[in-house]
């Protein structure tokens, strides 16, 4: 139970902090959004299944279309927090993951993209994709998810 209440103070430390909304209510402001493709039906991953994707450790999305995932470039700040919240690892741990992965011939990571623009841009061109901004990055054609720990 610990490492629960544990897991549940990180990930609320990592996607974002506690403000007060204009209405009293308290809100939690995320630190990246997680985008989709417009056509895609999700409308919230949750953290578990964001590794699967990121991982390539599932393949399909539920009506069958290919993943597609796709990574910031690698000193992106958005990365890290990413990586820390989704994995609970650095990004660098992350690169050292799919290093073993493409020596061991059991895959390849998430190709890498230099900016946020270039992000939004495949996700909006690719039915499959899935990604990651920073929260105030300009979104177009693309669909922001819900993410549930």
């Amino acid at each position: 139970m610990m490492r629960t209440m544990m897991r549940s103070l990180v990930l609320v430390a990592l996607f974002g902090t506690v403000v007060a909304a204009p209405t009293g209510n308290a809100q939690e402001v995320p630190e990246f959004r997680v985008i989709v493709h417009p056509d895609n039906a999700t409308s919230y991953l949750t953290v578990g299944r964001l590794s699967e994707l990121f991982l390539k450790r599932s393949t399909r999305w539920e009506d069958g279309t290919p993943v597609l995932p796709v990574d910031q470039r690698m000193n992106a700040p958005v990365r890290e927090v990413f990586s820390k919240a989704v994995f609970g690892r650095s990004t660098s741990a992350m690169v050292a993951h799919w290093q073993q992965q493409i020596f061991s011939g059991r895959g390849v990571p998430p190709p890498e993209l230099e900016s946020e623009r270039a992000v939004v841009e495949y996700v909006a061109t690719r039915p499959g994709a899935v990604a990651y901004v920073s929260r105030n990055a300009p979104l177009s054609g693309v669909k922001s998810v819900e993410v549930a720990p």
